[in-house]
């Protein structure tokens, strides 16, 4: 690989007179600029990152931990962040922690080590994860995403789990559903205990016990949506089940088109999160989010603020979702039962 200084010995100059044409820290003269530019095309030159930053002291790097890739949501969401930053000059190291507690804190440090710019954290399950331990500290500018850490008192985007899944639920008992079921997921998450409420809140509102074993937990997957929609379904099933997540949504669809139950004919499913698959499953998800590109941008637009004004006071966004009505949702009167 060649160096800066094979690209002097080629133009005929100093390495410190190619330094200030790679780095622009010094004008040259146009010649002199000309001959180094080609002697870079010639050799296939390409300047040290490390050594920029040293100078600089900015990598114009942001590192991003996400729990599951796999899942469409953090797909989404990374997009968001990746193209935001890309059009202002930053590029985007993602580490995926396979929702492992270690492994995050494992990628956490190998990220500061990095001496990237900045931090956008969504993080895995827990509370005990020991990630809020590590982060407190950072002192590398950071933004939370979707899952505030206790202790933590930084910039924080966020939908507002407990108010989407109230409204998800309503949704529902605007239908004229009764027997409404929940598959939230893991119980140890806040996500989840968020939206646990969310449910619960609307139902108590609306005057509604939840009978036993309508209130199951799942993974966010819609593996354990399908296992979990299993149980409900084999004998005298819910007429609505408000899904965790949209992945869990998906899990259901495919449990009830496996018995032979008609959504929503007889049953209507809701989902949480909006995920651009939900527009394309049969029947496409009525679910309840924000545009998960626009969070993502959102929380890079709030980094690179950070970035550029460390002092500027911490600014906290929850986001209030909203319900998107597609086909899996109907009212209570268009059920027709399976036993006639």
């Amino acid at each position: 690989m060649a160096t800066i200084k094979d690209v002097a010995a080629l133009a005929g100059i100093s390495y410190t007179t190619v330094s200030h044409v790679v780095n622009k820290s010094r004008p040259v003269s146009e010649p002199v600029r000309i001959k180094v530019e080609a002697a870079i095309k010639q050799l296939d030159y390409v300047p040290s990152a490390v050594a920029r930053s040293l100078k600089a002291k900015t990598t114009a790097t942001i590192g991003l931990l996400v729990p599951n890739s796999l899942n469409p949501y953090f797909a989404e969401l990374a997009r968001g962040i990746e193209d935001y930053c890309e059009r202002n000059g930053y590029c985007v190291i993602l580490c995926n922690s396979d929702d492992n507690a270690e492994k995050q804190r494992s990628y956490l440090r190998v990220l500061l080590e990095k001496r990237i710019d900045g931090l956008i954290v969504t993080s895995v399950g827990g509370d005990d994860s020991g990630l809020a331990t590590g982060l407190k500290a950072v002192r590398t500018p950071m933004v939370i995403v979707d899952r505030a850490l206790d202790g933590i008192d930084v910039d924080l985007v966020r939908i507002d789990h407990e108010q989407g899944a109230y409204l998800a639920t309503w949704h529902l008992l605007e239908l004229g559903h009764r027997d409404i079921a929940c598959i939230g997921g893991p119980g140890h998450t806040r996500v989840a205990q968020m939206r646990l409420a969310g449910y619960y809140r609307a139902l108590s509102e609306a005057g509604v016990e939840v009978a036993g074993g309508r209130v199951l937990e799942s993974d966010f997957t819609s593996t354990g949506g399908y296992a979990a929609a299993a149980q409900l379904l084999a004998d005298s099933p819910p007429s609505a089940i408000f899904a965790g997540n949209d992945m869990i949504g998906f899990g259901v669809l495919r449990a009830a088109a496996e018995r032979n139950i008609r959504v929503p004919g007889e049953l209507s499913v809701i989902g949480f999160d909006d995920i651009q698959m939900s527009r394309y499953v049969y029947p496409a998800l009525t679910t309840v989010g924000q545009s998960i590109l626009q969070l993502g941008e959102m929380a890079a637009e709030l980094l690179l603020r950070r970035i550029a004004t460390p002092q500027l006071p911490v600014d906290q966004r929850i986001v209030t979702p909203s319900i998107v009505l597609r086909e899996s949702t109907a009212p209570l009167a268009s059920v027709f039962t399976r036993y006639r």
